[in-house]
């Protein structure tokens, strides 16, 4: 089982900086006490290409006269701590100066080459060069050493590469390299390639330490990736331009492959890797650790260590405020797997498309309106859920076409949006309409027939719209044109048109369990945040779901609500979570001050009449009534998390 409290240690040092001149051992475990840290992944070589202890195979760091990470991982066994090695696989400065060979070449443009070799920031190499030998060497030469629990390597990602080895390489199997397709494809041959040999290199000495290769980023559905590592690792800094939002939709995904167990990686500082001096309030990281084990996850906080090696202690008394936290939690959070209602097919699955702006603004709209769900890809099987969402971009296949009608066919629920439902012109489910194509004008106004925040009034959809004709079915809101598209020749006020009133089309329609949008409203939503957009998506879920959601509570569009079941101990936990963020500067999202909410109305679905209903960690005992198969509780206060205990 993955430690739950962990740090991620950074350290990449240039050559001509001392190096662990202050290292003390007894600092070192006294700092990782002061933050009860359980596990910390600390390093072997760094991204200026310098090992840190003795080496045959490498250099050792010109700064360094001792074995450092030996010295680290003594202080760690000593005290029961964790101690994963981290080696720099993508970036090597040292050899990227020493080796041309080597060198990843990002065009074929030898001006754009020279830009990049030129540009001040860390370089990549090449895998399909020698480099991947010598990468190797440098593990193997740990594994023997030290004998770490796990390998952490890091910035890796298929690459197209235009240096000579891979011209060549391509030329030798056939593929063109002017052909995107084919250049792509050799960026999974040499990906594969180093996984096998870096992930072989690991085995050779341990069948059990973990491995994971770092990308930033989880690619849904790629399985070839996602089984080549032991646990995944969801690298997200919320405060560095990534948002409170990221997190929760990589999560969503990855726990429901259901075999990997992961961690949430955020970092300690105020915006992002590699700063020093930097500092985000605790508020923060107890919400962003609260965050990572309300989805499933353990933590993993980012840290950079000084290059004398002394371990800071304002940073570990920070991280201290949240792991004792954590720590205390740990009863409830082992084993426990998420429970989700809706399943959301993720167009970055089905598209390959990693920005996924569809998959962006469903999992803001399903976060903001505290319902339970899930990201999923084809492969998965769906036939749990209750609901599942098809959001805006076209590219199913046929086999998960089938599935989807066998799922609907068995009473599931449906909604699809935009171009997702349609293929070869037409709609490939019985919405109880014809498709009639893409509208002609853009944007265009909504308007509703249920009660919004708002009244019943026109509003602007500043997204594309699909036409169709409806015939048998409910109609859940209605579209009206602008007079015209915005030209030279057209155009009215600061911005576009108004609504043509003389005529209305059918917008949003419902027949038995399915329902399409006309609108690419997740797109629109990540893009443009329009409420609007989510009260027609509410409605909809709100129609099609009726009473179902297994949990409803009261708590405020920035709360965040999970449910989980630890099953050995026959009991669910429900996580609530609330912070109010705000902008720092240009675009940093913090969390520095936090307002307790009281009273919380909740209500969980259960088989039978709950034994007892408790706070945890503290034990108190909440009232209930059972009614109906619900029981109706009220939480009376969430300070940043709290989890409400239903044992069965």
């Amino acid at each position: 089982m993955l430690r739950k409290r962990q740090v991620h240690l950074d350290f990449h040092t240039n050559g001509t900086l001392p190096v662990g001149k202050n290292f003390s051992k007894e600092q070192f475990q006294s700092a990782l006490k002061a933050g009860h840290v359980d596990s910390i992944t600390v390093f072997s070589k760094c991204h200026h290409g310098w090992s840190y202890h003795p080496t045959q195979v490498n250099e050792m760091h010109p700064g360094l006269d001792f074995d450092l990470l030996g010295a680290q991982l003594e202080a760690c066994r000593e005290i029961n701590v964790n101690a994963p090695v981290y080696i720099s696989a993508g970036f090597d400065e040292k050899e990227f100066l020493k080796r041309p060979e080597w060198r990843y070449h990002c065009s074929p443009d030898k001006n754009e080459q020279k830009n990049y070799e030129n540009e001040v920031h860390f370089h990549l190499l090449c895998f399909n060069t020698g480099y991947l030998d010598f990468l190797c060497s440098q593990i193997e030469e740990v594994m023997v050493k030290y004998n770490p629990c796990g390998i952490f390597l890091d910035i890796i990602s298929p690459k197209v590469c235009y240096c000579d080895k891979c011209v060549a390489d391509m030329k030798a199997l056939g593929l063109d390299i002017n052909s995107e397709d084919d250049r792509n494809k050799f960026s999974m041959i040499t990906f594969e390639k180093y996984t096998r040999a870096t992930n072989a290199a690991v085995r050779k000495h341990s069948e059990t330490a973990t491995i994971f290769h770092n990308s930033g980023h989880i690619f849904k559905g790629d399985y070839g990736f996602i089984e080549s590592n032991t646990h995944l690792e969801l690298e997200s800094l919320p405060t560095g331009g990534w948002g409170y939002d990221h997190f929760p939709l990589s999560a969503a995904y990855v726990r429901s492959l259901g075999n990997k167990e992961y961690l949430g990686m955020t970092g300690k500082f105020h915006q992002s890797w590699g700063e020093f001096g930097g500092f985000k309030h605790p508020n923060a990281l107890i919400y962003e650790t609260s965050l990572s084990i309300a989805n499933g996850a353990g933590c993993s906080i980012g840290d950079q260590m000084h290059n004398l090696g002394e371990m800071n202690s304002a940073t570990y008394n920070l991280i201290g405020k949240a792991y004792s936290l954590v720590e205390e939690k740990e009863p409830w959070i082992n084993g426990a797997i998420n429970i989700a209602d809706i399943a959301v097919l993720s167009m970055e699955a089905v598209t390959g498309n990693r920005d996924s702006k569809a998959d962006v603004g469903a999992n803001r709209m399903l976060l903001e309106n505290n319902y339970l769900y899930n990201f999923i890809d084809e492969t998965m099987d769906i036939s749990g859920y209750k609901l599942l969402i098809l959001p805006d971009t076209a590219g199913i296949s046929d086999t998960m076409t089938e599935k989807i009608k066998a799922f609907i066919g068995n009473g599931g629920k449906v909604i699809a949006s935009a171009e997702a439902p349609i293929k070869n012109g037409k709609f490939i489910f019985d919405f109880g309409a014809e498709y009639k194509g893409k509208n002609e004008f853009t944007p265009t106004y909504f308007i509703p027939c249920s009660e919004t925040v708002n009244g019943k009034t026109e509003y602007i959809m500043r997204c594309d719209f699909h036409k169709f004709e409806a015939k048998d079915c409910e109609t859940a809101a209605y579209m009206q044109n602008p007079y015209f598209n915005r030209t030279l020749e057209h155009f009215c006020s600061h911005m576009h048109a108004p609504n043509n009133p003389d005529e209305s089309f059918p917008a949003a329609i419902i027949k038995d369990n399915v329902a399409y949008i006309g609108w690419d409203i997740f797109t629109a939503y990540a893009t443009h945040g329009h409420l609007c957009f989510k009260e027609l998506f509410n409605a909809i879920i709100e129609k099609l779901m009726g009473d179902e959601a297994t949990v409803t509570a009261e708590i405020p569009d920035r709360g965040v609500v999970t449910y989980t079941r630890q099953e050995k101990e026959k009991r669910n936990i429900l996580h609530l979570l609330f912070a109010h963020t705000t902008v720092r500067g240009r675009n940093t999202e913090v969390i520095e001050d936090t307002v307790p909410l009281y009273d919380i109305k909740c209500s969980v679905k259960c088989e039978s009449e709950p034994k007892k209903i408790v706070l945890a960690p503290s034990g108190e005992e909440l009232d209930f009534e059972y009614k109906n198969g619900k029981a109706f509780f009220t939480v009376p206060k969430v300070d940043i998390h709290q989890m409400v205990v239903i044992e069965d």
